[in-house]
């Protein structure tokens, strides 16, 4: 069924992983608290991974010896192609961390993207014991994220290892390709962002997930307001959305054409 959605429209699934700052503690404690002033060295994208929605090839950019540069300038074209972009928790890491590397190299301002965030559908519309990205692979599909220690993140920092860098890119690559599955288990639940039809040059009624014909009314909804909406489904997907009664009329409209 999922591999049927989303076919008119350019998605870009991606993930980024960032080092940790360095900086000056005396003691290791429970609820320590460290001020800006304790960094001497600031975090920055070590590298950033992504693949197209439906394709096989997973893409990434690293970092040069600490230096992020290149990750971002990369990166943004790339992004800029895309309809829509997909990362969990991306809202509030990934999108902003690459709002503040691009801003710190003086990139220029970076576009505000449509984004679709699964962390934001997880916490939204379902009751998960976890909503991070390995608890929801092993609950849907009984296999999560690719274990790792904190030692990897320190020998890339610390002593520019290139095997760890491999490592880690073989860490962000395999969250992606998890990313994407979890993104279409959840699909059906999400209320689409762009619509597909229209963006294919069809009409409002059609499937917005996948611009189809192929649907049907299920039930007639009126707000507080007063103001005449109908739930259509996809016989295609099976999935539902809500369309105004200008919209429905021209369905009925086509229906009597067809």
């Amino acid at each position: 069924t999922h591999q049927t959605m989303s076919k008119g429209i350019k998605r870009l699934i991606f993930d980024i992983e960032v080092s940790p700052c360095v900086g000056f503690f005396w003691k290791p404690s429970y609820k320590v608290s460290l001020s800006h002033d304790n960094i001497i060295h600031e975090g920055a994208i070590m590298c950033i991974c992504w693949k197209w929605e439906h394709a096989k090839k997973v893409h990434h950019v690293e970092w040069e010896k600490g230096d992020d540069r290149k990750c971002i300038e990369e990166f943004l074209p790339v992004a800029e192609e895309a309809d829509e972009l997909i990362a969990h928790n991306g809202d509030k890491f990934d999108v902003q961390w690459i709002n503040t590397r691009a801003l710190k190299h003086d990139l220029g301002p970076v576009p505000i993207w449509k984004t679709v965030d699964t962390l934001s559908i997880a916490r939204r519309r379902f009751r998960f014991n976890s909503n991070r990205l390995d608890y929801l692979g092993k609950f849907l599909f009984g296999a999560g994220k690719i274990h790792t220690s904190f030692d990897m993140w320190k020998d890339i920092v610390l002593k520019n290892c290139s095997k760890s860098m491999k490592d880690m890119v073989k860490y962000c690559k395999q969250d992606v390709l998890l990313l994407e599955k979890v993104w279409h288990a959840l699909q059906p639940y999400h209320t689409s962002k762009t619509h597909v039809g229209v963006l294919m040059g069809n009409e409002k009624w059609t499937c917005p997930d996948t611009g189809s014909e192929n649907v049907v009314k299920q039930k007639t909804r009126i707000s507080a307001s007063g103001m005449v909406q109908h739930q259509m489904q996809s016989n295609e997907t099976g999935k539902y959305y809500t369309i105004s009664n200008k919209a429905f009329e021209e369905y009925c409209a086509w229906r009597a054409g067809a």
